[in-house]
């Protein structure tokens, strides 16, 4: 007999040693995958992981035995169990506890019940144990501690061991009672009960909303809840109800950054600047804060740091803001040196204060953290754009497209430049690029725009004016195509149709002079509109006063209003600012010999005086 237990206790000896072995390989592949670096996770996300001891080691105890309950009784499931949802156990007289006493005291029965009884017996039990215990524990928190204070998920490799340790159970049970269907009614009663707790849990994972809702009826300690019912309503559209959450989420939990953040953010949709700002700025007093005269060696969560990101954009909003938002940027930057997004925006700071070579440098510097990111690429390609360096600013967004053949920003780019090019070669990859957009959902105005111009380079009419009405139709005040659309309608002969389109881009952009010049000439040649005409000069004029083009075209209306010496005094202004011109130095003269003409034909001839005494 004693050789038959050492024997089996032989056996089970090397298959735990099995089990812990590859458990052990396991979570070595798993730091390594991570880089042998553990992420970073706030006391949000696990307080006990944050506490001291003894409240960590009561708490992390007390959260092995509440995992068993909801193994053995699943009746209230939460989505998250982060946050505040348990309570730290800051004293041994909590009568929690006692929960964590009577757990160890079962489970360390069942492993002494696997060692002393007979082979079978002993395995299954053994077995069983081990299958409910190795799972767990890299979600125990005795090795590192995880982002969260419990997870239902890890308990699915679990409870095959507890479902196998409970129909083991049943089965002793069956085969020691007379009453074998009492047995069988117990077994099915429970499977039913768990059959109807999982349809009805099925209700809840409809969508993020009805989940979010149903971890907040079990829990109303979780400020993430509170968070996530806000996202599901912010991606909805519903600020207004998404802010309500966002704000009971500080209400539970005061010192939550995210929580900020969230409301900071949804004022911003609503358009509630200051109250934004003021949110974001509460966020960032939250953070950790590095001791005087020390760089900054807080870990901080990647989330957090999103508080710099929003108050910048913010900030950009106001032109004489500017560097207060790189200000933002180079901080975050400093605290994590490798977060691509604030290199982004600060070169697109950089790049709004006309400091473009700085910020050809910070897209360089981002590069060495991901040279595989399309977006730093074609930020690249729109510093030298602004540089106007084309030929290097198509090759960066070529470099763009290559990483991602569908980056909308680049394409439009890209196809722009090769058109204002005038390249008859590449013509058509800048079509094939802008038809791509077109098979977007929402197609940006000025990829019609743009195969407008295409269109009109290649002299088909009819199409050009396709894309641009459908350009205008997208957006009403689109400068450029309502100009174009005027221009074209107005050359193909048909000016009638071009001034409403005049009207429109007048009305949005008062100071257009080609839109202005444009109505005027309409104005004179078509419908003999003077006085139309010279409002439109004299706009021009008192926005433009050396505005040579505007000052010839006004003369024109004083000759053909036949006020021939205001014409001629309007044309020496004219010749006096350009004298080079030949065209007014040509209607100079016409104007003068008209006017010696007129002088002569308008001269009074020679009358006979009559005598004094003839007169009656």
């Amino acid at each position: 007999m004693k050789s038959k237990y050492a024997s089996g206790l032989k056996e089970a000896g090397l298959r735990m040693i099995a089990l812990v072995a590859f458990s052990v390989f396991l979570l070595l592949l798993r730091l390594s995958i991570m880089g042998s670096q553990l992420p970073v996770f706030t006391k949000f996300d696990n307080p006990a992981a944050a506490a001291k001891a003894p409240t960590r080691q009561m708490t992390m105890h007390y959260l092995v035995a509440l995992n068993s309950w909801l193994l053995n009784f699943p009746c209230d499931l939460c989505c998250d169990w982060t946050m505040g949802t348990v309570p730290l156990i800051t004293s041994v007289l909590d009568s929690r506890n006692i929960a964590t006493l009577g757990f160890y005291i079962a489970f360390g029965t069942l492993l002494w019940t696997s060692l002393w009884e007979y082979e079978a017996k002993s395995k299954i039990i053994l077995m069983s144990a081990a299958f409910l215990a190795f799972p767990f524990l890299p979600a125990s928190n005795l090795f590192f501690p995880v982002g969260f204070v419990i997870a239902e998920r890890v308990l699915y490799t679990p409870s095959m061991g507890f479902c196998l340790l409970v129909s083991y159970g049943w089965s002793l049970l069956h085969n020691r009672i007379k009453f074998k269907s009492l047995s069988c009614c117990f077994i099915v009663f429970v499977i039913f009960i768990f059959a109807a707790k999982t349809i009805r849990r099925n209700f809840d994972w409809q969508n993020e909303y009805t989940i979010f809702m149903a971890g907040l009826r079990v829990n109303q300690r979780n400020a993430k809840l509170y968070n996530n019912v806000g996202h599901s309503l912010e991606s909805q559209g519903r600020y207004l109800e998404a802010l309500r959450y966002f704000q009971d989420a500080i209400r539970v939990q005061p010192d939550d950054i995210g929580a900020y953040i969230n409301v900071g953010r949804t004022y911003h949709h609503l358009h509630m600047y200051e109250e934004a700002e003021k949110a974001f700025r509460q966020a960032k007093d939250l953070l950790p804060r590095p001791k005087t005269g020390e760089p900054y060696q807080a870990r901080v969560a990647p989330s957090h740091l999103n508080v710099f990101l929003n108050l910048g954009n913010l900030i950009s909003r106001n032109g004489s803001r500017l560097e207060e938002a790189d200000a933002l940027y180079k901080q975050a930057i400093s605290m994590r040196s490798d977060y691509i997004q604030a290199y982004i925006n600060r070169g697109d700071i950089l790049i709004r204060l006309n400091r473009t070579q700085e910020a050809q440098k910070v897209y360089e510097r981002a590069l060495q953290f991901d040279d595989g990111n399309p977006d730093i690429y074609y930020n690249l390609g729109v510093v030298y754009l602004e540089q106007r360096k084309m030929d290097q600013a198509l090759f960066y967004f070529e470099k763009a497209l290559k990483i991602n053949p569908e980056h909308e920003q680049a394409l439009l780019n890209s196809a722009i430049l090769i058109q204002e090019s005038g390249s008859r070669n590449l013509r058509k990859v800048a079509y094939d690029r802008l038809n791509i957009l077109l098979q977007r959902k929402r197609v940006n105005e000025r990829v019609y725009f743009n195969l407008g111009m295409l269109a009109m380079d290649e002299k088909n009419i009819t199409l050009a004016e396709k894309w641009f009405q459908k350009a205008v139709q997208i957006r009403e005040d689109f400068r450029s195509a309502l100009f174009n659309l005027a221009l074209l309608l107005s050359e193909a002969g048909r000016p009638m149709e071009a001034i409403p389109f005049l009207h429109r881009l007048l009305r949005h952009h008062p100071d257009h002079v080609k839109g202005l010049i444009l109505l005027g000439d309409i104005y004179i040649n078509t419908i003999r509109d003077l006085d139309a005409a010279q409002e439109c000069y004299e706009n021009i004029l008192r926005q433009e006063p050396h505005n040579v083009q505007a000052l010839h075209n006004l003369c024109v209306v004083y000759v053909e209003r036949g006020v021939l010496k205001e014409a001629e005094e309007c044309l020496e202004r004219a010749s006096a600012m350009a004298p080079n011109e030949r065209y007014i130095t040509d209607h100079l003269e016409i104007v003068r010999q008209r006017r010696k003409l007129m002088n002569r034909t308008s001269a009074p001839k020679d009358k006979t005086v009559p005598d004094p005494k003839d007169k009656r």
